[in-house]
């Protein structure tokens, strides 16, 4: 199983790259499951045609008991991908962190992936602060491999140089590590060269170079991820390459059309 872990700074694009990326691992016949551990539980809008999926936390909030069926907070969306919204406390209480972790645990008692079964598991996680919450999916073996989604701004430098600090830190306890950085562009001066330098200065892979795309913009108003709407874009591309390349070095095959309606 492909565990992936998707961070970088709040609104620099993580849920839209991570939703490409699933739709992607979703086309090449990979069943995916993609959780978005954020209070805004909008990770996963693309993949459900733009439709909102009851965050775990607000099912819990609201019913005061656990779920009796992953359906009451899990939807199926393009491509067979399993999503999920942690979503967070009340705006003003409690700790979005400690959200993901009860969500995680609810998670583990409902078997969500003994009975899924999924080949490829993307969390979607807010990066500006990595406190014990967030770091949840790192920490706690969830997840064995981190994306650092990043752009050539300064903050959002400054935000991937805290997570792989962060992510650093853990490495010694056997838990998730670095696999590389997805560069975001904004269209910013010197962007390359000071992204470059980032990725130079800390051993950091630039496994995809994402650029500005109309194309993302317009399948977004739709509520589908580019995957869906265009697989031949050479913006579609970019992720397909990028979704090959995670699965071959996990040694996941790659299925054919029969193969792919079987999994569903």
């Amino acid at each position: 199983m492909l565990k992936i872990a998707v961070y970088g700074k709040g609104g620099i694009g993580k849920s839209t790259l991570t939703s490409n990326l699933a739709a992607a691992f979703a086309n090449l016949g990979q069943r995916v499951i993609q959780i978005g551990c954020d209070p805004k539980a909008d990770s996963t809008f693309n993949l459900l045609g733009g439709r909102h999926l009851t965050p775990v936390m607000d099912y819990l909030r609201d019913n005061g008991e656990d779920p009796e069926d992953l359906s009451e907070v899990s939807c199926i969306g393009y491509g067979g991908v399993l999503c999920l919204e942690t979503g967070g406390p009340t705006p003003g209480l409690g700790c979005a962190g400690r959200g993901i972790i009860a969500t995680f645990e609810l998670l583990e008692d409902m078997q969500l992936f003994e009975r899924f079964k999924p080949d490829v598991v993307l969390y979607d996680v807010l990066g500006d602060v990595v406190c014990g919450g967030f770091a949840a999916p790192i920490r706690e073996g969830y997840a064995e491999e981190v994306l650092i989604v990043t752009s050539g701004e300064k903050m959002a430098l400054y935000a991937a140089n805290n997570i792989n600090t962060a992510v650093k830190k853990f490495e010694d306890r056997g838990y998730a590590k670095v696999r590389g950085i997805l560069f975001n562009r904004r269209n910013v001066p010197d962007e390359e060269e000071k992204v470059r330098t980032f990725a130079d200065e800390n051993n950091l892979e630039i496994l995809a170079d994402i650029p500005r795309s109309p194309e993302i913009n317009i399948y977004e108003e739709k509520g589908q991820t580019v995957i869906e709407g265009d697989p031949k874009l050479p913006i579609s591309k970019k992720f397909l390459s990028l979704a090959k390349t995670l699965l071959s070095e996990k040694g996941l095959p790659l299925c054919n059309d029969t193969e792919r309606e079987d999994k569903k």
